[in-house]
């Protein structure tokens, strides 16, 4: 089976992207960050043992960037709240096990992709917990149809994020692997 690693990612510009970043560092150091933190990652994650694939917004000027390497296959993140939009991210590959990340976690490596994909062999499930209660990595086996409720009732961004996600996956084998912190803030930059 095909593994599908989807990294959703928006356009860095200035006012649009990391913008509680924005708040305190400024909003085009912010999108310049995130653009560069980007391309470090998807060099750093690029990897024969999985294809990387963009979920990219806003979706129409996130499919034709130029910011973005072209050899990377994208699709639109579409609308609704972060649930939503994860929820299509993980729908999208034919088959297989999925992963999705965000872009903002500087410390990844195919390692820990690896990892995750790896707990899919005996997990239908798997997540990658965040210090603040959220999480930086989903990933589904996809033997199953996704559950309707998936990513129902999550209170996003909140300490709540990883327990809500969990809830709404009953019945679901869950493997939790390596916490990482994503950066929202300029003190997550440290």
């Amino acid at each position: 089976m095909k593994r599908t690693l989807v990294v959703m990612l928006k356009e860095p510009r200035a006012g649009r992207v990391k913008t509680r970043l924005g708040r305190d560092i400024g909003m085009v150091p912010a999108a310049w960050w995130f653009r560069h933190q980007v391309h470090r990652l998807l060099r750093r994650l690029t990897d024969p043992r999985w294809e990387m694939l963009l979920a990219v917004a806003p979706d129409r000027a996130g499919l034709l960037s130029r910011v973005w390497p072209a050899h990377l296959a994208r699709i639109p993140q579409g609308h609704g709240d972060l649930g939503a939009r994860m929820a299509r991210a993980l729908r999208h590959p034919p088959r297989g096990p999925v992963c999705v990340i965000g872009g903002d976690i500087p410390g990844i490596t195919r390692s820990q992709i690896a990892e995750a994909f790896a707990a899919l062999g005996s997990h239908d499930a798997v997540l990658g917990p965040a210090p603040d209660g959220g999480y930086w990595l989903i990933g589904l086996r996809r033997a199953r149809v996704l559950p309707p409720s998936l990513f129902e009732s999550v209170r996003w961004s909140s300490e709540h994020a990883l327990s809500d996600t969990i809830s709404t996956l009953p019945d679901h084998r869950i493997a939790l692997i390596t916490t990482l912190r994503d950066v929202d803030t300029a003190a997550d930059l440290k």
